[in-house]
């Protein structure tokens, strides 16, 4: 028997009739969180890079839901692709590293996005790197991100050597934070290092 949940676009606040079955309970099938309407909106990325997957595309649609999900501190929005996400990431045999904030950051945003994002698909993961500046990629420009100090310091008392690692983030843009984080493990020892992102700049 179907179990209907009935919610509101987490977008657009229409309303929202998903049903949940017991398929949807057992393979990790995530009940819909926002309309059709609003999921048309979002671009899909095309990769062609295998060592560096993205979802979709920064189009307007998603900068309004990053502005909201990340400076509007809209912590339910963490939910939205939880189902794209986990698509992509549940059956991986490498070990999944969240890019973290600065604790700093963290404590003005109420809460990390990007493992946010990843404990809403379910999906398990290491906080293995350590942010060192409070600076913000954000704010400078490309030459300046190209040719930024580093970024990150590894934990300590963890072993990196010959492991293969998947680095998660919300965004790529310039590139300069993912290659940051991936020099430092393949530093370490680490086998591989591919990046995983929401989005694509």
């Amino acid at each position: 028997m179907k179990r209907y949940e009935v919610s509101n676009c987490l977008l657009c606040n229409s309303p929202l009739d998903d049903p949940a079955t017991w398929k949807t309970l057992l393979m990790n099938h995530f009940p819909r969180t926002i309309c059709l309407h609003c999921e048309e909106k979002f671009e899909h990325y095309e990769n062609t890079d295998a060592g560096s997957m993205s979802l979709y595309k920064y189009n307007e649609q998603m900068k309004d839901f990053l502005h909201r999900y990340k400076f509007m501190h809209d912590v339910l929005l963490a939910k939205v692709f939880r189902h794209q996400i986990r698509q992509h990431l549940a059956k991986k045999k490498e070990i999944i590293v969240s890019i973290p904030m600065h604790p700093e950051k963290q404590k003005e945003r109420t809460f990390c996005h990007v493992d946010e994002l990843l404990n809403a698909a379910n999906i398990s993961y290491q906080s293995l790197l350590e942010k060192i500046t409070t600076e913000s990629q954000a704010e400078k420009t490309r030459e300046e991100r190209l040719n930024a100090p580093p970024i990150f310091a590894l934990k300590a008392n963890q072993d990196y050597q010959n492991k293969a690692f998947i680095l998660v983030d919300d965004i790529y843009t310039t590139g300069t934070t993912l290659n940051h984080a991936k020099s430092i493990l393949l530093e370490a020892g680490a086998k591989s290092v591919t990046t995983f992102t929401l989005i694509r700049g």
